[in-house]
């Protein structure tokens, strides 16, 4: 009818498996346990699209690390951010994996540092042998001291990370008894009620052994020529703790390729799955829980996003890419990609396509009695920008 506004058009779609939903087909660096994490081959797929060696490629919500990780592997230059203090712990110590020799030598003198048990008061019996927990708290002590004195090292940061996330999780591997899935730690309360249902008391764990045991998996096919590339783009990683809407640290232009997951709308709560963690590296869990609160509805998520968006513009050289990971949530019923574009371009750019990655049922979401793409967000939408 004629004073009508016809709407733009939809965005081109591309629909396929990108890359693969196999579990462990990437480098066995990336098997670090956390929640709302994407598997590596997804920014290695954008990574090898849009991305030369040399390029730096920045993740503004970059929990355990994977695409800066993967792209450190790629050879590219790497920068991340993450509100919570826990991301870079996580992936600042597997740019310089360790030798065996001496990793066990350093663990030998961590545990053999004083600490008495039970000095803060926390309770955490319902998780821990005893011995466990004095094993524990002999190795925080030992890190925190050697933190606070200058000495924390490359190893340091290695066993620290190990440690953390082997706290707690659903096999003997674990430093606790059977709780939930490694990328979480329940509460003292729901720990008990699992402890009664099944009828366990916690198992004499020994941290060092599992240590090293988890040190040879993240190792076991880490190639010298993947060594070499982390150390080369270690000598320039940016690593930020932020907000991810003022990124000061990055200068204009700068990024050639972004790849993300943002929270999606209240779908995990981050800081309440890292309270464990936090206490282990002397991190006040509160503070934490203030900055990782993720926005309740759509139109606070949009507010929030279209900032981030805003902010990616500015860092992103003429020509670059933003690939936006969303999925869906809620069902399914709310898709966060046709949110996104619009706020995209708001910000001054340019969108090329939303990418729609199907895949089969997957380990992840078989743990959590979730069926494959329907309650979970096992279908993977990536909006890519361009900046003109």
């Amino acid at each position: 009818m004629p004073g009508q506004v016809s709407p733009p058009p939809a965005p081109p779609a591309h629909t396929a498996e990108f890359w693969t939903a196999q579990q462990r087909q990437a480098s066995s660096l990336h098997e670090v346990s956390y929640r709302g994490c994407f598997k590596p081959q997804l920014p290695a797929y954008f990574i090898n699209r849009f991305s030369r060696p040399g390029d730096l490629v920045y993740d503004p919500f970059s929990g355990r690390g994977t695409t800066a990780l993967e792209a450190g592997l790629l050879g590219r230059g790497v920068a991340a951010n993450d509100v919570n203090p826990l991301s870079r712990m996580l992936l600042e110590p597997r740019f310089w994996p360790p030798e065996s020799d001496a990793l066990m030598d350093r663990l030998n003198t961590l545990h053999s540092a004083p600490a008495a048990p039970g000095e803060d008061g926390l309770d955490l019996s319902m998780f821990f042998h005893p011995d466990t927990e004095r094993e524990i708290r002999q190795l925080r002590a030992a890190l925190r001291a050697r933190l606070e004195e200058g000495r924390e090292d490359a190893l340091d940061r290695w066993i620290r990370m190990v440690a953390t996330n082997r706290l707690t999780g659903h096999s003997p591997g674990f430093f606790s008894v059977y709780s939930l899935p490694p990328n979480q730690a329940v509460s003292q309360d729901s720990q008990r009620k699992i402890n009664a249902r099944l009828d366990q008391t916690p198992p004499y764990r020994d941290t060092r052994a599992l240590i090293l045991r988890k040190t040879r998996s993240l190792l076991r096919n880490v190639t010298a020529e993947q060594r070499q590339a982390l150390a080369r783009a270690s000598e320039t990683t940016i690593f930020l703790t932020g907000d991810a809407r003022r990124t000061p640290g990055l200068p204009d232009n700068s990024v050639v390729l972004t790849v993300t997951s943002p929270p999606f709308l209240d779908v995990v709560d981050y800081a309440a799955d890292n309270w464990l963690r936090c206490w282990f590296n002397g991190i006040d869990a509160g503070q934490i829980a203030a900055g990782l609160t993720t926005p309740r509805g759509l139109a606070a998520w949009s507010e929030t996003m279209g900032d981030v968006l805003i902010e990616l513009q500015r860092i992103t050289r003429p020509g670059g890419h933003i690939a936006f990971e969303v999925g869906e949530v809620r069902g399914g019923k709310i898709r966060l990609d046709e949110a996104v574009v619009p706020l995209g371009e708001a910000a001054g750019l340019m969108t090329v396509g939303v990418w729609i990655n199907t895949q089969r049922f997957t380990k992840t979401s078989n743990i959590w009695g979730v069926s494959n793409n329907t309650h979970g967000t096992n279908t993977n939408r990536v909006v890519v920008f361009q900046k003109p």
